[in-house]
């Protein structure tokens, strides 16, 4: 597939996972009704779970506040930015860590505006900080990994390391969101817009890297560095 299809292929799927977002975000906004009944049936259920199994409690809250936490998929991040900046690779690392900066700023912005009450207990198991909507965790997890397969995609790793990427990818990504549920501090539709937050995320990070370099190679092609019609 020619780069100029792939960059519209993935400003097109950006589009996608935004308008999805954005009508997450209008349900919620509105307290749609079917939408908090089911938000309230599931994290009662796994509410009722962590009190009870306190070993599980344990190890997922090891799972969120260690390995899937936000600090620690940036730390991920910063070394792949390191990693590009010692290759020379300055304009991909630029991306890489403007994208990761944006969805922090986005998704606290995102938090102030709709202020969104997490789930309150009797009996916690955990707690959070800031408003509820969208999941950081969820966000960032998802941005970390997309952008990681996305790194490993472009320096041509073999087709193994990527499939073990995506599982590692999937894991985390599941598993984080999964996470949140289980110990009470957020709602499914929060983890579901972190999800898709995300996600729009690396694929507009991918389409505007991918629309920049094409355009910087058919300068090159042309004479006199201009673009030929």
């Amino acid at each position: 597939m020619q780069p100029a299809t792939l960059h519209r292929r993935a400003a097109l799927t950006a589009a996608v996972f935004t308008a999805l977002f954005l009508v997450l975000l209008a349900l919620v906004a509105t307290h749609w009704g079917p939408l908090g009944s089911t938000d309230r049936d599931i994290v009662v259920a796994l509410h009722r779970s962590a009190v009870e199994h306190h070993g599980w409690t344990k190890a997922n809250r090891v799972l969120t506040d260690w390995v899937w936490d936000p600090w620690t998929m940036r730390a991920l991040l910063a070394v792949a930015v390191g990693w590009l900046l010692w290759r020379g690779e300055w304009r991909l690392a630029l991306w890489v860590a403007v994208t990761a900066a944006a969805g922090t700023a986005l998704q606290q912005a995102i938090k102030a505006g709709v202020d969104r009450a997490r789930p309150q207990w009797p009996d916690p198991v955990d707690s959070a900080h800031y408003a509820a909507f969208p999941s950081g965790h969820a966000l960032t997890t998802t941005v970390t990994f997309g952008l990681l397969l996305w790194l490993l995609t472009l320096h041509g790793a073999p087709a193994k390391w990527l499939r073990l990427m995506a599982v590692v990818a999937a894991v985390s990504v599941l598993g984080v969101g999964f996470t949140r549920l289980y110990l009470g501090v957020h709602w499914p539709s929060d983890v579901l817009a972190g999800w898709l937050l995300g996600a729009a995320l690396v694929y507009a990070a991918i389409a505007s890297y991918g629309y920049v370099r094409s355009r910087t190679s058919e300068r090159r092609a042309s004479p006199e560095g201009k673009v030929r019609s």
